[in-house]
């Protein structure tokens, strides 16, 4: 039996975070992910790729945030369980709770944070006879490696950020970018779509709309795609390939926290964001991109804020005869559970008192 004070269910930047938060509280905790590594989704699905909305980060790619995550809450010794899937939960005469994974892991903690950003998920395919016979043969759904691609011919279908990004950045990368599309409009943002048609302009992305790869070729591997371009005569174009990447989005869901009695609206879990995001069932909270209420927006750092909040909920729950008094880490510095000590310049320690 693995105790801790907080169990977080997702390894993700908001549950990573949570460590962070709940470390300045002396508060230790665990982690619970059916992935292999800690990051979700950023470590799974693009790593590489830039995030630009991070304070403090005009850039970082995706795998860096996870790894500066990781640096920062190193002090405070998480636990982690992974390749695992919480998936049921028994909640106890004192109020406490005891999380079981697929493969029997029992974890106990009187806190239960769920920050399982958008649950599980599975990329949306599109109806393409024998497209599943080339999955990881030349058929991909998620960019892990750009350098895969270099010098590769490759096509991608989608209209939205995903397909937008990912022509813009393996353009410098492959050899060939034709980016397909079945509408002559695009759902992405502004800017990459007017990247794009420079990149087209400029010779280095070949765009085909509105148009849709209908077939796929090859014998062992992907060698070809069968794309029809809708017009007032409708084409047929057959192009050589060494890639096709279709980028859809992903199918989300819960999984088993679906069934564990928490008050759920659209896929997502309904908390009360008055005051800690704390769910319908008294301790237990759900924070990032898996909770929802009224004016919801699924960003990281939106994540981030829910999860400083819910650690001082935590925090009184645990110790309800205690009243915690806020410490700047400017002043107070950062204390790790093994003793290590971040402290703020003496200077400026002085100049706030």
């Amino acid at each position: 039996m693995i105790k801790t004070d907080i169990l977080i269910i997702g390894a993700g930047p908001t549950g990573l975070f949570t460590v962070f938060e709940a470390g300045l509280l002396k508060l230790k905790c665990h982690l619970i992910d059916a992935l292999p590594q800690p990051g979700g989704q950023l470590a799974e699905l693009y790593p590489k790729k830039p995030i630009y909305d991070i304070p403090g980060f005009p850039e970082v790619l995706a795998g860096d945030l996870v790894d500066n995550l990781m640096e920062q809450i190193e002090a405070f010794q998480p636990g982690f369980t992974l390749g695992e899937r919480a998936e049921t939960i028994e909640k106890l005469d004192d109020g406490s709770f005891i999380v079981t994974t697929n493969k029997g892991t029992q974890h106990h903690a009187p806190i239960v944070a769920i920050a399982g950003g958008l649950g599980s998920f599975e990329p949306r395919k599109p109806p393409i006879p024998n497209l599943v016979k080339y999955e990881d043969k030349g058929v991909i759904y998620m960019v892990k490696e750009p350098e895969k691609y270099r010098g590769k011919k490759i096509v991608i279908a989608g209209g939205g950020d995903s397909a937008l990004d990912w022509s813009i950045f393996l353009a410098d990368i492959a050899e060939e970018v034709t980016l397909v599309h079945r509408r002559n409009e695009f759902r992405g943002a502004l800017d990459s779509v007017e990247k794009v048609q420079t990149l087209k302009n400029q010779g280095k992305i070949k765009l085909i709309t509105p148009a849709e790869v209908v077939e796929v070729y090859g014998e062992e591997e992907l060698t070809s795609v069968l794309i029809r371009k809708k017009a007032e005569v409708t084409e047929d174009i057959h192009l050589e390939t060494d890639y096709f990447i279709p980028l859809f989005g992903l199918s989300p869901k819960l999984g088993p926290i679906a069934d564990w009695g928490l008050e759920i609206e659209k896929n997502a879990i309904k908390v009360d964001n008055t005051l800690d995001y704390q769910t319908n069932i008294p301790g237990i909270y759900a924070i990032g991109d898996v909770n929802t209420y009224p004016g919801k927006l699924k960003l990281i750092l939106c994540g981030f804020h829910e999860a400083t909040l819910m650690c001082q909920s935590a925090y009184q729950r645990i110790f309800p005869d205690k009243k915690y008094v806020m410490k700047y880490t400017t002043v107070g510095g950062v204390t790790g559970f093994d003793g290590t000590k971040k402290e703020a310049p003496k200077a400026v320690i002085q100049a706030i008192d």
